[in-house]
């Protein structure tokens, strides 16, 4: 096992399906000599050329909608967005487009395209640089969408995504690239659709994805102190979900928290308890499911109050305290 970073798991995950696949490029803007909005794609226009790592203009409507159309035609296109906001611009060419095209003529032709976003807020970007969109893709039939908060996961994702012939929203969390962990050496996938419990526990189950995985965890060491051993599940991916595993786990515990940093208003958290609602683990809770998510607010610059717009550490540790009285 090597220990990485996010960046660094992602960055290796494109560097060998770029080597692995001739029909794979990149695309976007920044991201040949600069490198990426984040560093991710540095060094790969040199070993491939401008053919396959290509910079774009300032258009992601206009380069979206070559990269879907190159997808049509049996290449493997993974489009870079500077920030995930900005893919605000690419509705149609994602949502009219991609998402349908295999349906619309009759399995005649797949898109096999990855869209990969930088999201999320904590560098102080404001509020157009630093939101959590993954929810509206969800709502979106022939879309899958992964949030990774591991490298481990982030690297075998990744490659499952490119080598897939359904459309894929790939969010990357901005504060997630730095997050280390340990990636197998060898060639491995991890499949789409399935979620993982990355800490055992019998008193809760906290049920998170990207980054906030990370606050779920070190909230569960915190309970840890208090004699409490709390089970975290990662999603992984968000579309499709994993509703036997989520099924599973809220039967384990009887107890669930979900949170995420995106606005808890018809976020994926509402998804999630949905799915617990509507199947028998609802006969093993013993208390109501409690969501915790982001303030229904823009993310503001100030540091203060950014921070006190999304989920932090200690928010879920007394959300989940309160699950336990």
């Amino acid at each position: 096992m090597a220990v990485i970073t996010v960046k660094q798991a992602i960055a290796d995950a494109l560097r060998e399906e770029l080597r692995r696949d001739e029909k794979v490029f990149l695309i976007g803007e920044d991201i040949g000599l600069y490198g990426g909005g984040f560093g991710v794609t540095s060094g790969l226009i040199e070993e491939f050329g401008e053919s396959r790592v290509m910079d774009t203009p300032i258009s992601e409507e206009g380069y979206t909608g070559i990269a879907v159309g190159a997808a049509m035609m049996g290449y493997r296109p993974v489009v870079e967005y500077i920030f995930s906001d900005f893919i605000m611009q690419a509705m149609d060419p994602i949502v009219n487009q991609a998402a349908k095209m295999r349906y619309m003529l009759g399995g005649q032709v797949t898109v096999p395209i990855v869209f990969r976003m930088p999201a999320g807020a904590g560098t102080g970007a404001a509020a157009q640089h630093s939101q959590s969109i993954e929810a509206w893709f969800c709502h979106v039939p022939g879309l899958q969408v992964v949030a990774p908060g591991t490298p481990c996961d982030a690297k075998g994702l990744l490659k499952s995504a490119i080598r897939s012939n359904t459309p894929v929203l790939f969010f990357e969390h901005k504060l997630g690239y730095h997050t280390m962990g340990e990636v197998p050496e060898e060639e491995y996938t991890i499949p789409i659709g399935k979620a993982d419990v990355k800490r055992e526990g019998n008193d809760l189950t906290i049920i998170s994805y990207s980054h906030m995985l990370q606050k779920a965890l070190e909230a569960a060491e915190m309970l840890e102190k208090d004699g409490v051993n709390a089970q975290v599940l990662d999603l992984r991916t968000l579309s499709p979900l994993d509703t036997q595993a989520i099924i599973d786990n809220a039967k384990k515990t009887g107890r669930v928290l979900i949170t995420h940093e995106a606005t808890a208003e018809c976020g994926v958290g509402a998804e999630v308890l949905s799915v617990i609602c509507e199947s028998d683990a609802c006969l093993s809770l013993k208390k109501p499911v409690k969501r915790l998510g982001g303030k229904a607010m823009p993310v503001s610059f100030t540091k203060t109050i950014e921070q006190a717009a999304v989920p932090q550490t200690e928010a879920v540790y007394e959300a989940a305290k309160e699950l336990l009285q």
